[in-house]
């Protein structure tokens, strides 16, 4: 996976932005002020990027594809982190990081969607 064509893929959807966080040394994709995608390492330095997943589907991936493990530093049930290290390609890592905006952007409330969607 190409980590600067996917840092570009999460800024290019409407309202994201980007923060580092120096405590975990790690960049951070937001909408409306929430967290939809993370970008750092695991405890033994392997990239990862960690997507908020509908929970039976973060199961099935997990399942299916081995660079796909439950999020790491992050709710189980929701979060799952990938190696960039593994087989996946960057389209398939792009609709995962889609699928995670989408379920955040979802949650925020109408006034804030419809801010985003304006702007």
């Amino acid at each position: 996976m190409n980590k600067e064509k996917l840092k570009d893929y999460c800024l290019s959807l409407l309202g994201a932005t980007h923060d580092y966080q120096p405590e975990w040394q790690a960049d951070r994709y937001h909408v409306g002020g929430k967290m939809f995608a993370m970008m750092g390492t695991d405890a033994n330095g392997r990239s990862v990027i960690t997507l908020k997943c509908e929970p039976s589907r973060a199961e099935g991936l997990r399942e299916t594809y081995e660079g796909i493990i439950p999020g790491y530093y992050m709710n189980k049930t929701h979060w799952n982190s990938i190696y960039f290290d593994s087989n996946l390609s960057d389209e398939f890592v792009e609709k995962l990081i889609q699928h995670s905006y989408e379920l955040i952007f979802s949650k925020l409330t109408k006034k804030l969607r419809n801010q985003i969607t304006s702007e």
